[in-house]
């Protein structure tokens, strides 16, 4: 509890996401371009997931989730590759998949 006087202040919690009005962030391309089919396809697997017929996973769940990806890898990964990786967290915590299940899939040819 804090008491009326106290002069500290609450330390704002900042992540590797949160960069708006930092300007060492650049500006951002807005520019439109043709989505590759990798990320067609990992958007298509979010609709599904997300679909009020399916309900597996909600768009707040997906956005904390990306949330949670390290400094690191959120500087690294490209904006789906990011859903992806929040997709897969998302379906190892709901006990969908195991992450074993996952690099397995992950593992295989992409004819096969």
């Amino acid at each position: 509890m804090r008491n009326d006087g106290d002069d500290e202040k609450e330390e704002k919690m900042e992540r590797v996401h949160d960069v708006g009005g930092q300007r060492t962030a650049g500006p951002i391309d807005r520019s439109e371009h043709e989505l590759f089919w990798w990320e067609k396809k990992i958007d298509a697997v979010m609709r599904v997931l997300a679909s009020p017929e399916k309900r597996i996973m909600h768009v707040d769940e997906l956005r904390r989730a990306m949330e949670c990806i390290t400094a690191e890898d959120y500087e690294r990964l490209s904006y789906y590759e990011r859903w992806l990786v929040a997709m897969e967290a998302l379906m190892v915590e709901k006990g969908l998949m195991t992450r074993e299940e996952i690099d397995r899939i992950m593992e295989k040819p992409r004819d096969a």
